[in-house]
């Protein structure tokens, strides 16, 4: 559904940072990407990433014969990037105490990379929306393992039915990295326009109790199609002086765009900057 580039560009992987404290030039850094070919480290400035964490994998990796065991969250942003720390490093522990009191992860979050004492890099949580931080008291002694599958849980489409991935289960192995479902084309649609409009989860929810289903995949598109006229209308409803003025709005700029070729949920963004400028000059 993402408005797709042409042209040359890189290929579609994800952005590995690894989590390490380097000093380059006298310039302390808390993370790095790494072209492999060349086996050279490229030092991250910014110290903090923004977007939609989607999983949480624990990877097992061969060094100098040994196995070591990697922490890998996989957010979702202007490309997918997968953060990677060793398990037993500060980064993993304060990651993880964190995202313990987070109940839902269907909101942005912030993740800082903040370099500490010595060669230690700790992680520090924050919700993108209030720019709030997300505290839990330092346990070095936690019960890591629980932590980790309670937050895969979470995590996994099942404990957000409007995620709809059809889900794999989780690994009750903390070793075993959980298993990842393709997500459905009508559940990702109606996500991402829920997440775009900010749309109550339990609103969608509720309406898809009223059909008597679980998650859009089980709808003709006729119905998705309703069930994202009823989100944009609700959206714009405080925006318009009469429902019938929205519900037109919502024909004329997205509708017609859609049928023209336009992606739809490039088409509901720029309704909505629409709609916003509108609303400003009628105030001005």
């Amino acid at each position: 559904m993402a408005e797709i580039k042409l042209g040359l560009g890189n290929p579609p992987q994800p952005i590995y940072l690894y989590v390490k404290k380097l000093e380059v030039d006298g310039r302390i850094y808390a993370w790095y990407n790494c072209e492999i070919e060349q086996d050279k480290k490229i030092p991250v400035s910014q110290r903090a990433l923004t977007g939609y964490v989607l999983e949480l994998r624990l990877t097992d990796k061969d060094f100098k014969g040994k196995d070591n065991l990697k922490l890998d969250i996989v957010v979702q942003a202007d490309e997918i990037y997968i953060v990677r720390s060793g398990i037993e490093t500060n980064f993993a522990k304060s990651f993880l105490l964190a995202a313990s009191v987070i109940q839902h992860f269907t909101q942005p979050l912030i993740i800082v990379a903040t370099p500490g004492d010595e060669n230690s890099v700790f992680c520090n949580l924050y919700d993108a929306l209030t720019k709030t931080k997300i505290r839990r008291e330092w346990n070095p002694n936690a019960d890591w393992a629980t932590i980790i599958r309670d937050v895969q849980s979470k995590l996994a489409p099942t404990s957000e039915s409007v995620d709809y991935a059809q889900s794999g289960q989780t690994q009750s192995n903390p070793k075993q990295t959980p298993v990842t479902s393709v997500i459905h084309p009508q559940d990702l649609r109606v996500k991402q326009i829920r997440k775009l409009l900010n749309y109550p989860l339990d609103l969608i929810k509720e309406w898809l109790h009223l059909q008597d289903v679980s998650s859009p995949s089980e709808l003709h598109h006729s119905k998705v199609d309703e069930l994202v006229k009823t989100m944009c209308i609700a959206w714009a409803s405080d925006k318009f002086d009469h429902p019938n003025h929205a519900a037109n709005s919502y024909h004329k700029y997205v509708v017609n765009a859609v049928a023209d070729g336009v992606d739809e949920l490039q088409a509901i963004k720029t309704w909505m900057q629409q709609v916003q400028q509108q609303n400003v000059a009628q105030m001005v």
